[in-house]
């Protein structure tokens, strides 16, 4: 790293500790952006800081800002700033050569993408000369830079082959071999490199040596790896081998020299040979229906009609589109083109550049100085009575496609994107999800080889979960087994499991998981990106429209319209049910993490305490529901999507994780109270484990706050809990605290439960004495829940004295009750007692239900669940 002094040398300002050149590179790399304080610390020391950590670093930072004082003198204090949360270093446009680095690659693909070799080569080359060595070799950094310097190293790569790419259809071959040479034997497993020797040779002659540079690759791959070489390598092979004169042609004489060779006729490249349309893709699998809708609309086209391709990021879109495109190769004899509209994130292409790179892929050169329309008139001009296929990849926006759909009969588009442009008229839609289990396994079988699936089927499955099926990370899946051998399945699953990590793990060579989703959230507006980032609350699956009003804290009206706009926008799937949506599993885990990273803790905890208060609000009434046959309000349940018996199966973890955020988020009452509508459910349900989270979690809650009452209850409800589970010790020990709380805070009817759950456990041990005398102490209470519950320990308590009429007496008591409560399930049970005494079974052979779902059977025999 080198400061160039106001108009002097660079040299003498190199910092010279290498931890000083630590800090400054870490500013560096996020120039003119704060470097929080953590950050500096991890890129200085790893896990491991030193005590004085504010006081070492603060020194750095000022030895850096004297630094700068030297190379601008007065203004290092302006250009090193201090902030609340870190530093950031101030540099003015073009003051950074990373920066430079970064616009003349840009520039370079836009040329290559534009077919001007000669500008893309140049462009490539001035890249290379300001590199002068590799990033941050003599500077001691951490994961930050760790991370910068592998992408720039893999920028600097692909910059490379692209300028050998644009060199050679430049007829720079000769000139090439040798470079060319030194590169693989550097980069033996870059394919495309040896490729490119591959085709030099062939152009210089050297046909042998073309064939014998394919046969080392070939020995290295299958020794190393156990692969063959990809496709695009092995077809060039084959047309070396039969002599292709076709790859003798080159586009453009290399300057200064004599034109190479062409072939027969000295033409434009030849459109027929599809050359202009990228090789499929070797490992695409499945896709049936949506491939054969996309084939049988390209041979029946009308005129200005095409097909837009559109799906989340990620999800196989330019995969389907290519196949298409290769297999509908006889219907458009004139050929197929390919072009990316926005080969660099949030740049896409204009018009005008779009059509010139179009033209150029066609052979021609439109005239110097010609304005917008006049190119758009002769792109159209020729497309007229050819049959041609355009592949138009990432489409923006309506107005960048229309100019360029071809508008004769005969040729006909195929557009990828996430948006449809549906303003477009003669569009045919087809929108991509991710693909089945199935489907996804063999995707994976296909690129990591189905060994491994055989060898590990059950971590391939969870790792296709966690991937979430998406096929942009089932590649990278695949392809990072194979490039590591020593991995087994298990291992990346491991490594994915930790949701705050997983984005990162899912990366390599040039695929990268969390590049392409950030790119589809970045596009989206800043609306758009705060109700995803909110969403990201919801837990996995599908969930409706009051729990993304609770969430965002909107009317129904506007939250409609904000999760039609996401699913527009492919940031959310609508479910097959209606009004129900989901977060595809990668977008949700990407949610998550801007959600820690873009908003603060108050309003995500807010939201959570919105979301806790719909679910108790639908806990409750779903409890009214199923008790009385109508909502609190009076209101009846719209039985015609969801049973209400159902409910609580379908959002079981939806509730528990919002219990479990709540918690984490420290909003105590929402625990509490969401804890308490669930109780019901969790017990007509026998859902043991989570009754015993959410109700341990709440009364947690409870205690932090100082509830008292509702410690009592809970504690109650877990002695319920693990008397239900055959743990008398336990129950007795939560009763008892239950007991004395209750004692406390004078809650009479909470104190009778209490003592009718002790009474129960002294049944359970034959204690009829004391059970009769907990009983007797059960405050008498106005409440019919509580009173219910008494006369029902009564009831069984005189069935333990074979006092049959007494216990017919309280179960009567008890179907009474729960008439006024109009609680049906309650009802039910008491009638079953009092049908079960008018039986004609001896009663002491007689099973005897407990408890509404808990029987008790003669003794010694135990308690068992019916």
């Amino acid at each position: 790293m080198e400061i160039e002094g106001d108009g002097g040398p660079a040299v003498p300002l190199t910092p010279g500790p290498p931890k000083v050149r630590t800090v400054l590179g870490t500013l560096l790399v996020q120039a003119n952006q704060v470097v929080t304080v953590d950050t500096l610390v991890a890129e200085l020391w790893r896990d491991a800081p030193p005590r004085t950590v504010s006081t070492t670093l603060q020194v750095y930072i000022s030895q850096l800002r004297k630094l700068l004082d030297a190379a601008a003198p007065g203004r290092g204090r302006d250009l090193l700033l201090t902030h609340a949360r870190g530093y950031r270093l101030a540099v003015e446009e073009g003051g950074l050569d990373l920066a430079a680095l970064e616009d003349l690659h840009r520039r370079g693909r836009e040329a290559l993408a534009a077919g001007d070799h000669r500008d893309a080569a140049d462009l490539y080359r001035r890249a290379a000369a300001l590199r002068r060595g590799p990033l941050l070799s003599d500077t001691p950094h951490g994961p930050l830079l760790e991370s910068v310097a592998t992408q720039l190293a893999e920028a600097e790569s692909t910059a490379l082959a692209h300028r050998i790419h644009a060199d050679l259809q430049l007829g720079r071959h000769h000139e090439l071999i040798g470079e060319l040479r030194t590169l693989t034997a550097r980069y033996p497993l870059r394919e495309e490199l040896h490729e490119h020797l591959l085709l030099a040779l062939y152009r210089a002659g050297r046909q042998a040596e073309a064939l014998q540079a394919f046969a080392a690759l070939r020995t290295h791959l299958v020794a190393e790896l156990g692969v063959e070489p990809g496709p695009s390598v092995q077809r060039l092979h084959g047309r070396i081998l039969t002599g292709d004169p076709g790859l003798l042609r080159t586009p453009e004489p290399a300057a200064g020299g004599p034109a190479t060779p062409r072939g027969p006729a000295a033409e434009p490249p030849d459109v027929r040979a599809g050359t202009a349309l990228p090789a499929a893709d070797p490992a695409f699998t499945g896709r049936g229906p949506a491939l054969a809708l996309v084939e049988e609309f390209l041979r029946n086209a009308p005129a200005g009609a095409f097909v837009a391709i559109a799906g989340q990021p990620g999800v196989g879109k330019t995969a389907l589109a290519l196949e298409a495109a290769h297999r509908s190769g006889p219907a458009f004899p004139d050929g197929r083109l390919f072009l990316d509209l926005q080969p660099e994130p949030g740049r896409p292409l204009g018009a005008v550049e779009a059509v010139t790179a179009l033209l150029r892929r066609l052979g021609v050169r439109p005239a110097a100085g010609a304005g917008a329309g006049e190119l758009l008139d002769t792109w159209q001009q020729e497309l007229t009575g050819r049959r041609l296929l355009l592949v138009l990849d990432n489409v923006d926006s309506e107005a960048q496609l229309r100019p360029l759909l071809p508008g004769t009969p005969g040729s006909a588009a195929i557009v990828t994107g996430r948006r449809l442009p549906v303003g477009l008229g003669g569009i045919r839609p087809v929108v991509l999800d991710v693909p089945d289990p199935a489907e996804s396994r063999r995707l994976f079988a296909a690129v990591a080889g189905h060994g491994r699936e055989a060898a590990e089927p059950e971590a391939v499955t969870e790792l296709l979960e966690l991937c979430g099926h998406l096929p942009l990370a089932v590649r990278i899946a695949g392809a990072q087994l194979t490039a590591r051998p020593h991995w087994s399945a298990a291992t990346l699953v491991e490594r994915l499991r930790e949701e705050r990590t997983r984005l990162g793990e899912l990366r390599i060579g040039g695929l990268d998981a969390r590049a392409a989703l950030v790119r589809a959230y970045r596009d989206a507006g800043p609306v758009l990106r705060w109700a995803f980032r909110l969403l990201g609350l919801l837990p996995a699956g599908p969930f409706g429209p009051a729990a993304a009003d609770a969430v965002l804290g909107l009317p129904r009206s506007e939250t409609t319209r904000l999760l039609d706009e996401l699913v527009d926008d492919r940031l959310l799937v609508a479910g097959p049910e209606q009004g129900r949506y989901r977060l595809p599993e990668l977008l949700r885990v990407l949610a998550v993490e801007r959600l820690a990273d873009e908003e603060g803790p108050a309003e995500a905890a807010a939201a959570v305490e919105r979301l806790c208060t719909e679910y108790a609000r639908a806990a409750t009434q779903v409890t009214a529901v199923l008790t009385h046959g109508l909502s609190a309000d009076g209101a009846r349940w719209d039985t015609a999507q969801l049973r209400p018996s159902d409910w609580f199966t379908r959002e079981r973890d939806a509730l528990v994780r919002a219990v479990r955020q709540a918690h984490g988020y420290g909003r105590w009452a929402a625990v509490v109270r969401l804890a308490g509508a669930l109780r019901g459910h969790l017990e007509a349900h026998a859902d043991w484990g989570a009754w015993a989270r959410t109700h341990t979690l709440a009364l947690d809650a409870a205690r932090r706050c100082g509830d008292r009452a509702a410690e009592g209850r809970l504690l109650r409800s877990l002695g319920d809990l693990a008397w239900e589970q055959r743990r008398p010790a336990q129950a007795e020990e939560r009763y008892e605290l239950a007991r004395r709380i209750t004692e406390e805070t004078g809650d009479r009817a909470e104190l009778a439960l209490t003592l009718v759950g002790l009474a129960e456990l002294r049944c359970d041990r034959g204690e009829f004495g004391a059970a009769a005398e907990l009983l007797a102490a059960a405050p008498d209470v106005a409440e019919p829940r509580p009173r219910f519950e008494v006369r029902r320990a009564l009831a069984l308590l005189a069935l333990a004295g074979e006092d049959h009429l007494g216990a017919l007496a309280h179960f009567t008591a008890c179907r009474d009750l729960a008439l006024a409560l109009h609680d049906r399930r309650l009802e039910s049970f008491a009638r079953r007692a009092i049908h079960a005494l008018h039986g004609d079974r001896p009663a002491a052979a007689r099973p005897v239900e407990f408890r509404p779902g808990v029987w008790r059977l003669p003794r010694p025999a135990p308690y068992v669940l019916r």
